[in-house]
């Protein structure tokens, strides 16, 4: 099956939104404060669209099939989480009167897979394993970069594929009212 991965643009932010809502949804709704969607998705593109923070266009790509989009993911440089996540931050302040204090998800040393999503109407066609096969030889393989995700408790059938790539358990984090386990994968470990 063909496919491309390419990296996203700022026209894309509503696309991105909706697809990375359905990674964090419960997340998005503890940062605004409501079970809303339709507002969830509107913080998320205000802040796709935007530059310099942790869910901008400049850190996630798109997987593209037969000229749709099907997929996303976004990742960054646990290193600049503080720097990056200070935006998500003023913004949930000015529009939503919130002041949240979430856990850090990532830390340096590791480039921090955030959100990895698929449109509904194109899962169980292997999209999922061909993003992680591509991280991993972009960013691991290429780069030599260790990568970091988090998987909840609540999804084994993750844990599972993220295992089958390589990735291990390295501990547990926290992420606003959810709990994850956080694993990470190292080229030749």
């Amino acid at each position: 099956m063909e496919y491309t991965i390419r990296k996203a643009n700022r026209e894309e932010a509503k696309t991105i939104a909706d697809l990375m809502f359905f990674a964090m949804k419960d997340i998005v709704f503890d940062f605004i404060g409501e079970q809303n969607e339709e507002k969830s998705k509107q913080f998320l593109s205000e802040l796709i669209a935007q530059e310099n923070n942790q869910y901008s266009y400049q850190n996630s790509w798109i997987l593209e099939f037969e000229n749709q989009i099907a997929g996303s993911f976004t990742i960054y440089n646990g290193e600049q989480l503080d720097e990056l996540r200070q935006p998500v931050l003023n913004l949930l302040k000015d529009k939503y009167d919130r002041v949240i204090h979430p856990q850090d998800e990532t830390e340096a040393g590791e480039y921090y897979i955030d959100t990895i999503a698929i449109f509904p109407e194109f899962r169980g066609k292997g999209f999922g394993n061909s993003i992680l096969d591509y991280i991993i030889e972009e960013f691991a393989n290429k780069k030599g970069l260790t990568l970091g995700l988090l998987v909840d408790f609540t999804n084994p059938k993750a844990k599972k594929l993220y295992e089958s790539k390589g990735f291990k358990v390295v501990g547990e984090k926290q992420l606003m009212s959810e709990n994850h386990e956080h694993m990470q994968y190292k080229k030749g470990a």
